[in-house]
């Protein structure tokens, strides 16, 4: 599904967009929400996209069941991984910009952070910056995801698989790459 033109964001869950418009609910077939993806990504440096598509793989594979939520918004490209399919029950992201990823925590303000892992000061939000994919599987950054996973309601499904959903895409964006690049 192509993107709608400058000046309306895209949103093919059926709520109104950040810009204010509507856009009906449309079924999307997973190859063309995958298709879509791949264009976002295509966006990035090649290093920042080959570490894009590693953390969501490893994200996948860590929640099978979670749905995916994709946002490319103006300042970051952002995969959600939910409980359910709104965006209140996300437990972790990955968030994207021209600097590189970090796993964003939702409710990271409220979880424990006794590796001192969580970055960031805000009421809600916290964050791991993600040199490489493999820092997902660090000791200290798998204990944060499973208290954001404890933390998270409606719990995870334990069983099924969850769907790939493009929510929006902002038709102002930063720069996906570096200057330079």
């Amino acid at each position: 599904m192509a993107a709608k033109k400058a000046g309306a964001a895209k949103n093919i869950s059926g709520r109104q967009s950040a810009s204010g418009k509507a856009s009906a609910r449309t079924a999307v077939k997973p190859a063309d929400t995958e298709k879509q993806i791949a264009a976002f990504i295509a966006k990035l440096a090649p290093d920042n996209a080959a570490l894009t598509r590693a953390c969501r793989a490893a994200l996948r594979q860590r929640f099978p069941t979670a749905f995916e939520l994709g946002y490319d918004n103006y300042n970051f490209l952002v995969f959600g991984f939910c409980s359910t399919p709104k965006p209140s029950s996300c437990m972790v992201s990955l968030a994207v910009a021209a600097n590189g990823a970090a796993l964003s925590f939702y409710h990271g303000a409220d979880l424990p952070n006794p590796d001192g892992v969580l970055l960031g000061e805000g009421k809600q939000n916290r964050f791991v910056r993600l040199p490489c994919a493999e820092t997902l599987s660090e000791p200290a950054v798998e204990r944060a995801i499973t208290a954001a996973v404890a933390f998270t309601k409606p719990p995870l499904a334990k069983a099924g698989s969850g769907a790939t959903v493009v929510q929006s895409i902002s038709a102002k964006q930063r720069p996906r790459k570096r200057i330079g690049e």
